[in-house]
């Protein structure tokens, strides 16, 4: 790790997915997504874009059998490699809130990055969940895609949509595009923050 770019290589390898995820938190917003899911490939050019990552995901998976382990563990490697990057954590932002509208869909993220693991997902509004699925990814996934990625960054991620759509991509592209922003927000080094943000000195 670079102490000054902060890129990491973070690779694992189960019986299910062999993953290698390359990032560098102080990046251009470049992207090369690759794990075998279309929509979660798009979903996370966005997240990097306007998070201004640059970020590589090469994954290979048992997509033979379903899209669970590769969706869920491209969530644990990229939360790994949040969490690698981070280090100590040394004058970071370490909260981060953004709201993203499309269509009548208003995605709101929260998050902390506290060492402290939490994720909520909280409907609102007349359409309850989105039901269609898009090549084979519904809402459900994106849900263990999020969970998985909190867990592993140590992160309280909390995330309220006002209203889905019935097209699952109009729905989860304000929520990537929200959670990008934020994390960006919650990286960002503060120049008058000398230390670790919090009062305890550590964050695990």
């Amino acid at each position: 790790m670079s102490k000054k770019t902060r890129k990491v290589v973070v690779p694992r390898k189960t019986t299910e997915t062999d993953i290698v995820v390359k990032l560098n938190i102080d990046g251009a917003g470049k992207s090369k997504i690759s794990t075998g899911i279309g929509l979660l490939d798009h979903m996370l050019e966005l997240f990097a874009f306007y998070g201004v990552f640059d970020l590589e995901i090469a994954a290979k998976g048992d997509l033979k059998v379903d899209i669970h382990h590769t969706n869920e563990d491209v969530g644990i490697v990229l939360g790994q490699a949040f969490k690698k990057a981070l280090d100590k954590k040394i004058s970071i932002g370490r909260f981060g809130f953004f709201s993203v509208p499309m269509e009548e869909v208003v995605a709101n993220v929260v998050l902390d990055i506290s060492g402290r693991d939490l994720f909520k997902f909280t409907i609102l509004g007349k359409f309850g969940e989105a039901t269609q699925s898009q090549g084979g990814y519904d809402l459900n996934d994106a849900k263990h895609f999020f969970e998985a990625f909190a867990k592993h960054l140590g992160a309280n991620l909390q995330v309220t949509l006002n209203n889905t759509d019935p097209m699952l991509h109009t729905t989860l592209e304000p929520i990537f595009k929200a959670l990008g922003i934020a994390l960006r927000q919650a990286t960002q080094i503060d120049p008058r923050r000398k230390g670790i943000p919090s009062t305890k000195g550590i964050i695990d």
